[in-house]
């Protein structure tokens, strides 16, 4: 058995966006929804800098499912809808079981789950990358049709990595940013990046234990001291969105209680 992980250098991350884009045309992901998303940590818009001239600082932080060994949203997932893959270690949802309850978007601390509102169609100016369903004992965990009514997220291209691949936005990244491997593999790129450079997880104090590790920029930044901020600052649009429009109050309440974590965290 394999373990999958994603390694991103922080120092080689461009913010171009170019990962966000491959995976929206990749997987027909909806207008509106994002599987990922790549942030600026420094000041308080997007491509500004932290500081005064010339202590400034300014890095961008690619962030999607960190698909957890110990995932808090297949904990909240009613259904048994979310699941951790026993063959690659990833995070997957099995689309013909989810029921919409969104808990699973309430317990996530990193705000990285979507709910699809529309009706499953293919946009016309995202060329669908693969036309097949992905199965796991029966159940669909992958569909380019985007169906109406469930939570979707990054499935690290589960299509892609089943066929001997890499996920698309590894493969598109112009500055050669993101790395994926065998996290359990001694010898695999992945783990040697994070032995060499010392990868950071986020919000591991959480015991979440992610398998997206970020490698640290070689130069000093400020700025990577407010990692977490940044990430909670992420979840916590989600989160309050949540609290504020549900009329669920087991829904609330779970939201509340992420944000809490989140927030004594950072």
């Amino acid at each position: 058995m394999v373990r999958y992980g994603l390694v991103i250098d922080l120092d080689r991350c461009i913010g171009c966006q170019t990962c966000v884009i491959a995976c929206k045309l990749e997987n027909n992901v909806s207008l509106g929804n994002f599987w990922n998303r790549v942030l600026t940590v420094g000041g308080v818009m997007i491509d500004t800098s932290r500081g005064e001239y010339p202590n400034t600082s300014i890095f961008y932080l690619p962030i999607t499912c960190q698909h957890c060994d110990n995932a808090p949203c297949v904990k909240a997932c009613p259904v048994s809808g979310t699941y951790k893959r026993q063959e690659d270690g990833t995070v997957q949802l099995r689309v013909e079981r989810c029921i919409g309850c969104r808990y699973c978007m309430a317990a996530c601390p990193y705000g990285v789950r979507v709910f699809n509102w529309g009706e499953p169609k293919h946009i016309p100016e995202h060329p669908v990358g693969y036309q097949g369903e992905v199965k796991d004992e029966g159940w669909i965990i992958y569909t380019p049709q985007r169906p109406r009514g469930v939570v979707e997220k990054c499935t690290m291209c589960i299509h892609r990595i089943t066929a001997g691949e890499e996920p698309f936005c590894v493969a598109m990244c112009p500055a050669r940013a993101r790395f994926f491997g065998d996290l359990d593999d001694p010898n695999s790129k992945v783990s040697r990046l994070i032995k060499e450079r010392g990868g950071v997880r986020l919000l591991e104090e959480l015991g979440t234990q992610p398998k997206t590790y970020y490698l640290p920029p070689k130069r000093g930044n400020q700025a990577f001291a407010n990692l977490n901020e940044i990430v909670a600052e992420n979840a916590k649009s989600t989160l309050t969105n949540i609290i504020a429009t549900s009329k669920d109050t087991t829904l609330q309440a779970i939201a509340a209680a992420t944000l809490r974590r989140v927030l004594d965290n950072v």
